[in-house]
C-alpha cells in the first residue's frame, strides 16, 4: 500500500514539475516575439488612406510603373476639364519615358515616387529603402526640377518599419481609399460606376497609367465628380497643414481628433 501512495504521489510531483516547465517556456516565448509582445501595446504605423475634410475635395492617382501608351490622352482628358492629379512613376519608368514625365509635369500635375524598381519594400532594410527613394526622386527631380515628398508602396505593400523608414525620409506614404480596379480590365461603365458610387470627401482614388479602359471612363468620372459638387485636387493640396494624426483607418485627421 505504501509503495502505491508513493508513486501517486510522485506522479504529483511530476506533472506539478512538468507544468511550471511549460508555463516557463510559454512565457519565454511571448518575450522574445515581438508581435506578441507589441500587439496590444504599439498603434501600426500606417500610410495615408484619405484625409477629413470639410469641404468636398478627392485626389485622383494614376500610377506608372509599366506600359506608356495612354499618357499623353490622359493628359488630354484632365486638361479638357482643368483637373489636376498626382502621377506616382517608378524611376525605370522615368528612365524609359523622361518625355512623359516632363509632360506630365509641364501639364500641372505633380509627379511622385512609385520607387525605383517596384520592388516589394517589406523585405527591404530601412537603408535599402532609403537608397530605393533617394534613386528614384533624383530621377524625377532631374527631370521636373521638383524633388517629390509623396510615396506610393510597389504593390500597396507595407508594414510598420517601411512607413517609418519613409517618415525619417521626410516621405508622406499615400495608400488609397478607393480602388477603379482598372488593372481588371473591367469595363468602361463598371470603373465608373466604381469609383463614383465609393467616393467621398477627401478619398484618394487608385487608378493605372496603360490600364486598358482607364481613359475611356475617366470623363464620365470626372463629370460625376463635378456635377456631385467635388472639387478634384493633386494629393499634395488634399493633405492637411498642421499638426496631424492617423486614425485606425489610415485617415488623415487634424490632432486631438483621431
Amino acid at each position: 500500500m505504501q509503495k502505491v501512495i508513493d508513486w501517486a504521489e510522485r506522479r504529483k510531483v511530476l506533472l506539478s514539475a512538468a507544468a511550471l516547465g511549460l508555463a516557463v517556456l510559454m512565457m519565454f516565448w511571448v518575450v522574445n516575439t515581438p508581435a506578441v509582445v507589441g500587439a496590444a501595446a504599439t498603434t501600426r504605423a500606417l500610410p495615408i488612406y484619405c484625409v477629413a475634410r470639410d469641404d468636398k475635395a478627392v485626389s485622383l492617382t494614376f500610377d506608372a510603373a509599366w506600359g506608356n501608351e495612354d499618357t499623353q490622352e490622359l493628359i488630354d482628358i484632365l486638361g479638357k476639364y482643368q483637373v489636376y492629379a498626382t502621377f506616382f512613376v517608378v524611376g525605370e519608368w522615368v528612365d524609359k519615358y523622361p518625355e512623359s514625365v516632363k509632360a506630365l509635369s509641364e501639364a500641372g500635375h505633380e509627379v511622385m515616387n512609385h520607387s525605383d524598381d517596384h520592388a516589394h519594400f517589406s523585405a527591404l532594410s530601412a537603408a535599402e529603402i532609403r537608397a530605393n527613394v533617394d534613386a528614384c526622386n533624383d530621377k524625377i527631380e532631374a527631370v521636373t526640377g521638383i524633388r517629390p515628398n509623396l510615396f506610393r508602396c510597389p504593390y500597396g505593400e507595407y508594414d510598420d518599419h517601411v512607413v517609418l523608414a519613409l517618415t525619417d525620409m521626410g516621405m508622406h506614404t499615400i495608400q488609397w481609399d478607393v480602388d477603379s480596379l482598372d488593372w481588371k480590365d473591367l469595363s468602361a461603365g463598371e470603373i465608373r460606376q466604381r469609383v463614383v458610387s465609393k467616393v467621398s470627401s477627401g478619398s484618394i482614388v487608385l487608378f493605372h497609367n496603360a490600364a486598358k479602359h482607364t481613359p475611356e471612363a475617366l470623363p464620365g468620372i470626372i463629370e460625376a465628380l463635378l456635377a456631385d459638387g467635388y472639387h478634384i485636387v493633386p494629393i499634395s493640396e488634399l493633405l492637411l497643414t498642421g499638426e496631424y494624426e492617423m486614425d485606425h483607418t489610415g485617415r488623415m485627421v487634424p490632432k486631438g481628433k483621431a
